[in-house]
C-alpha cells in the first residue's frame, strides 16, 4: 500500500521540476511574440501610426485628398495604391506655417528599397543613409537625399484639402517600384 503522503510528496517534487521548463517555456514564446511583432522595424504605417488596413486605392478619375486638419508640425503619411503600386506622399507643416509636401521616397536611395523617411526628433529621416531633412526643406530643395517633392503644379490646395490627380500619382510610381523591398 502507498502512504498518501509519500504519493503527494512525488507529485510536489514532480512539480517543482516541471515549474522551471513550464516558466522557461512562456519567456521563450513570450520573446518569440515580441521579437516578430515589436522587434523588428517598424513597418512604413506603423511609423505613420496609421493601421494597415488604411491603404487607399486611387483609380483614374480619382484624387489622393489630404484634410488640412490632419497636417502637423509632425509628418503625416498617407499610403495609397495606384496601379497596384504601393506609394505613399508625406505632408508637413513647415516652421513658416505652409504645407508641404512630397513622396515617402528618397531621391538618391530609392532604389536601395529601404529609400524612405520616418519622421524623429522634428525631422524626416531617411531609413536607408541616416540622412537628416527639415521639414522646412520638404518640397523646396529637389535632388540628392531628400523626399520626391510634390510641387504646387502637382496638386490643388483649397483651405480645407490637397487633392494629388491619379493622372500625376500614375505617372509618378516607378520612383515606388523597388519602395520598401528590404523590409520584406
Amino acid at each position: 500500500m502507498v502512504n498518501k503522503n509519500h504519493k503527494d510528496d512525488v507529485k510536489a517534487k514532480d512539480s517543482k521540476k516541471i515549474l522551471p521548463v513550464v516558466a522557461a517555456a512562456v519567456v521563450l514564446v513570450c520573446a518569440a511574440i515580441l521579437i516578430f511583432t515589436n522587434g523588428n522595424e517598424p513597418n512604413d504605417r506603423q511609423t505613420a501610426g496609421i493601421p494597415d488596413d488604411t491603404q487607399t486605392v486611387i483609380t483614374q478619375g480619382e484624387s489622393l485628398v489630404i484634410p488640412i486638419s490632419e497636417i502637423t508640425d509632425e509628418a503625416s503619411f498617407f499610403p495609397i495604391t495606384v496601379d497596384g503600386e504601393d506609394m505613399e506622399v508625406l505632408a508637413v507643416r513647415a516652421s513658416d506655417g505652409s504645407i508641404r509636401t512630397a513622396f515617402n521616397t528618397c531621391q538618391s536611395c530609392y532604389t536601395s528599397g529601404a529609400g524612405f523617411y520616418r519622421f524623429e526628433d522634428g525631422e524626416l529621416v531617411c531609413n536607408n543613409c541616416g540622412f537628416h531633412f527639415s521639414p522646412d526643406q520638404v518640397e523646396v530643395t529637389s535632388g540628392g537625399c531628400n523626399p520626391w517633392p510634390i510641387f504646387a503644379e502637382n496638386k490643388i490646395v483649397t483651405d480645407d484639402s490637397i487633392s494629388i490627380s491619379y493622372d500625376f500619382l500614375s505617372a509618378s510610381k516607378e520612383i515606388f517600384a523597388n519602395w520598401k523591398t528590404a523590409l520584406k
